[in-house]
C-alpha cells in the first residue's frame, strides 16, 4: 500500500512539474456540436425517429480541443490554426477564450470552419453531421499569414518562458489546415523547438520532422506500414486517389458483410478504409502488405492488436523518425515503445462511443506536458491514459482538467490555484517559492499524527492562522519506529497523511525520512516555526536554525487530555475487558494448560499482574523488552 503512494505521489509531482511549460498548438481545428434531444414516435413519413431538441452545447474539437486539453491540465497553451469567418468560428473563439488558451488564429474568410454536428436520443448518437470541404485549399495569402502567426508565437512562448523553446503539437488530421508549404516550414524550423508531438491520419507527409512523439491510432499505424511494405520496404509517399478527410479511428477485425462465402475464397474481408485498397494479413498475425488496412478474417479472427503493435514498435519508428511511439487501440488502452525497445502497455475501460470522443486529444495532451517536462517514458505513458480514461464519464468531447487527474492519482487539490496537497520532498521547495512569489507567508510544522485527534486539529488551526501557508510534514513510518518504538506508528504514512490532507486548514502535507525536519526547514526557509509544548521557544532544537534563516518560532500548547499515547493506553485498556488472558505490545498469550481453566464467577475475582511503573509513573507496555501485562484468574 506504501509503495502504490509513493507511486502516486511520483506521478502527481509530474503533474505538478509542468504546470505553465509553454506549448504550441497547430493544426486542423474545427467545432463539436452536441445536441441532445428526446425521442418517443416514428414520424409517419418514414421508419424514422421523431427527435425534439432540448439541449445544445458547443466545444473545441481537433487541434482546439488538444489545445484546451494543454490547458486545462496547467500549461501554457497557444493555438494557431485557420478559422472561418462564420459562426462557428464565432463559437469556436468562445470556446478557447473560456479554456484560457492563448487564440492566435487565423480567420480564412470564404473557407468555412469544419463543424461536427451530433444528434443524440437517449445518450446515443443516432447521426453525425460533417460541415467543411477538406478539399478547400487554404490560399496562398492564407498559407502566408499562417505561416506568419507560427512564427510570430513561436518567439511569444519562447519570451514568456525566458527563452526557453517551446513545444510544438502538430494535428494534422486531413483537412487542409498544414498544406506542403507549412510541413516544409516546419521542418525547416525544428530546432527552433524543444519537444515536438505529432498526431497525423498520413503519417508519411512528416517523415522529415523527426517528432519527439507520435500518437497514431492502430489503423493509421497499419496503413502507414502496408505504403511501406508496398515499396519494398522504402516509405510511400504517394497517396491513393481519394483519401480519407476523417478516416477511421481503429481497424475493424474479423469478418466483415460476404459471410462464410469470403472465408472459402481466401478473400481478404472487413471494412476497408475508404478510397484505399484491401490488404491481407499473415497468418503469424504480424505482418501487413498492400495499401489499405483491412485484415484477413481468418488471420484477424485471433489478433491480438496489442502483440501486433509491439511487434511493429521499431518499424514505425523508423518509417515516422520519431523518438517514441504510442500506438492507441481506444478500449485496448495503448502500446508505447521508445529507443530503448522495451514496449509499455496501458489499458482503458470500454464506454459508449459518445463518451469517448476527444479522449485521444487529452491522452496526446498529457504526453506531450509528461515528456516536455523530461519524465521518463513510462510515467508519462501512465500519465497519458490515465488522462485519457478519466475524462470519459459522460457523453460530450472529452477535457482532461488537471485537478481530475490529482484526483484520480489520490491527491486532494486546493479549490484556489489548483495545486495538490500532498508533496514529495523534492517538489515542495518550487511549491513554496511559487507561493511566496504570489506574497504568500509560509508557516512550517511536523510530527508524527499517528492517531488524529481533536488535539491535533486545534493545533493545526492554531498554525495556519500564524501566515497565509501552512506546511505539515510528516515522519515517515520508519522515523517512527525511531522515535516513539517498534509498535508505532498504528497508523502508516498513507492513511496519516490522507487524513492531513483533508483538513481545511492544512495546505500542503509533506513526508520525510530523518529523524529532524532540518532538511526540509532549510530547503523552504519558513517564515513561522510551530512546535507543541508548554516550554518557551528559545527550547525548541530547531530553534537556532529556523532564526538563523530569518523566521521566527512559535510554540502552541497542546489541548488537556488529548495526546495520542492517552488514546493508545485506553484502547489498549479496553482490550483487557472481557478476556481473561491479554497481552499489551505483543501476541495474545496462550493459557497455562496446567492452569485451572474454570469460567470466572461472581465469587472470583480478576487479579491484574502487571510490571512495575517506571519513574514517571508510565506503564512500560511497548516493545518485546517490556513484560506483558496479562489479567489471570486465581
Amino acid at each position: 500500500m506504501a509503495r502504490a503512494a509513493a507511486e502516486q505521489l511520483r506521478l502527481a509531482e509530474v503533474v505538478q512539474s509542468w504546470l505553465g511549460r509553454p506549448v504550441l498548438v497547430l493544426g486542423d481545428a474545427m467545432l463539436d456540436e452536441w445536441r441532445f434531444a428526446d425521442s418517443d414516435r416514428l414520424c409517419r413519413e418514414a421508419p424514422a425517429p421523431v427527435l425534439t431538441l432540448r439541449r445544445r452545447i458547443s466545444a473545441a474539437g481537433g487541434a482546439a480541443n488538444t489545445s484546451v486539453n494543454i490547458a486545462a491540465l496547467g500549461g501554457r497553451s497557444v493555438l494557431v490554426a485557420p478559422v472561418g469567418a462564420d459562426v462557428a468560428g464565432d463559437e469556436l473563439h468562445d470556446c478557447l477564450d473560456r479554456a484560457g488558451v492563448w487564440d492566435r488564429t487565423v480567420s480564412q474568410p470564404g473557407r468555412p470552419t469544419p463543424v461536427k454536428r451530433r444528434m443524440l436520443a437517449g445518450d446515443q448518437i443516432l447521426l453525425r453531421e460533417d460541415s467543411g470541404d477538406p478539399d478547400d485549399p487554404l490560399s496562398d495569402d492564407g498559407v502566408d499569414r499562417l505561416l506568419t502567426a507560427l512564427d510570430c508565437a513561436t518567439r511569444e512562448l519562447q519570451a514568456a518562458a525566458g527563452g526557453e523553446p517551446p513545444t510544438l503539437v502538430v494535428c494534422d488530421y486531413g483537412l487542409g489546415a498544414l498544406p506542403a508549404r507549412v510541413r516544409a516550414w516546419l521542418v525547416a524550423q525544428r530546432d527552433r523547438y524543444a519537444t515536438v508531438a505529432l498526431d497525423a491520419h498520413d503519417l508519411a507527409d512528416w517523415r522529415g520532422l523527426a517528432p519527439t512523439v507520435v500518437t497514431p491510432s492502430f489503423a493509421e499505424a497499419t496503413r502507414l506500414l502496408a505504403r511501406a511494405g508496398a515499396g519494398g520496404g522504402e516509405l510511400q509517399l504517394e497517396h491513393p486517389e481519394v483519401d480519407p478527410s476523417d478516416g477511421p479511428s481503429e481497424l475493424t477485425v474479423g469478418a466483415a458483410p460476404g459471410g462464410a462465402g469470403a472465408r472459402r475464397t481466401g478473400e481478404p474481408t472487413g471494412e476497408p478504409t475508404p478510397g484505399e485498397g484491401r490488404v491481407a494479413m499473415t497468418h503469424d498475425g504480424l505482418s501487413v502488405t498492400g495499401t489499405g488496412v483491412t485484415v484477413n478474417a481468418d488471420a484477424g479472427a485471433g489478433v491480438d492488436r496489442a502483440v501486433l503493435a509491439e511487434s511493429r514498435l521499431a518499424e514505425l519508428r523508423a518509417h515516422t523518425g520519431a523518438d517514441v511511439v504510442a500506438v492507441t487501440l481506444d478500449t485496448d488502452g495503448a502500446v508505447v515503445g521508445g529507443a530503448d525497445g522495451q514496449p509499455s502497455r496501458s489499458h482503458s475501460t470500454p464506454v459508449p462511443a459518445s463518451h469517448a470522443v476527444g479522449a485521444g486529444d487529452a491522452y496526446l495532451a498529457a504526453m506531450t506536458l509528461a515528456l516536455a517536462a523530461d519524465a521518463p517514458l513510462s510515467t508519462a505513458a501512465q500519465l497519458a491514459q490515465l488522462a485519457a480514461t478519466s475524462t470519459v464519464a459522460g457523453t460530450g468531447t472529452c477535457v482532461c482538467r488537471r485537478e481530475d487527474l490529482l484526483a484520480a492519482l489520490g491527491q486532494r487539490v486546493l479549490g484556489g490555484d489548483g495545486r495538490q496537497v500532498l508533496v514529495g520532498t523534492e517538489g515542495l521547495a518550487a511549491v513554496v517559492a511559487e507561493h511566496r512569489r504570489a506574497g504568500r507567508s509560509v508557516v512550517f510544522t511536523n510530527g508524527c499524527f499517528d492517531v488524529l485527534h481533536r488535539g491535533h486539529v486545534r493545533y493545526l488551526e492554531q498554525a495556519r492562522a500564524l501566515g497565509d501557508l501552512l506546511v505539515v510534514a510528516v515522519n515517515s513510518d520508519g522515523s517512527v519506529r525511531r522515535l516513539k518504538g517498534p509498535d508505532r506508528p498504528v497508523n502508516p504514512v498513507e492513511d496519516r497523511t490522507a487524513l492531513l490532507a483533508a483538513l481545511s486548514c492544512v495546505d500542503h502535507v509533506v513526508v520525510f525520512e530523518e529523524d529532524s525536519p532540518t532538511a526540509l526547514i532549510e530547503a523552504i526557509r519558513p517564515d513561522v516555526y510551530v512546535k507543541g509544548g508548554d516550554y518557551p521557544p528559545e527550547l525548541v532544537p530547531e530553534a537556532p536554525l529556523v532564526q538563523r534563516l530569518g523566521g521566527q518560532v512559535r510554540t502552541l500548547g497542546y489541548v488537556p487530555d488529548r495526546s495520542t499515547s492517552a488514546i493508545i493506553d485506553r484502547i489498549r485498556a479496553y482490550g483487557q475487558e472481557g478476556s481473561s488472558e491479554v497481552v499489551v505490545g505483543g501476541p495474545p498469550a496462550r493459557p497455562d494448560p496446567g492452569a485451572d481453566q474454570a469460567p470466572l464467577g461472581a465469587d472470583r475475582a480478576l487479579e491484574v499482574v502487571a510490571p512495575e511503573p517506571a519513574a514517571d509513573g508510565t506503564l512500560p507496555v511497548t516493545g518485546s523488552a517490556a513484560p506483558p501485562m496479562t489479567g489471570k484468574a486465581p
